[in-house]
């Protein structure tokens, strides 16, 4: 099957034309896409999270969630 190439402002343009049942059960597709993506982000985030602290002789497991903000912060700031 041939594959077309739409632009953003088109595929919003086709959506919009959609009557209202359509419509939500688009955004609900998008959203739930979205959704999978992100716990896939945060699953990887905290792997590499983990293995930072295992570098460092950490446990993240172990570390209070005010112990786990300051290793993240200090993470973006080790230039300083």
């Amino acid at each position: 099957m041939p594959m077309m190439t739409l632009t953003n402002r088109q595929v919003i343009d086709l959506v919009q034309q959609l009557p209202p049942r359509d419509k939500r059960d688009a955004l609900l597709i998008l959203a739930e896409g979205a959704a999978t993506q992100r716990q896939v982000r945060m699953a990887y985030a905290e792997s590499q999270l983990r293995q930072l602290c295992a570098q460092r002789g950490l446990d993240w497991d172990a570390l209070s969630e005010e112990e786990r903000e300051q290793f993240i912060d200090d993470l973006l700031h080790e230039d300083r």
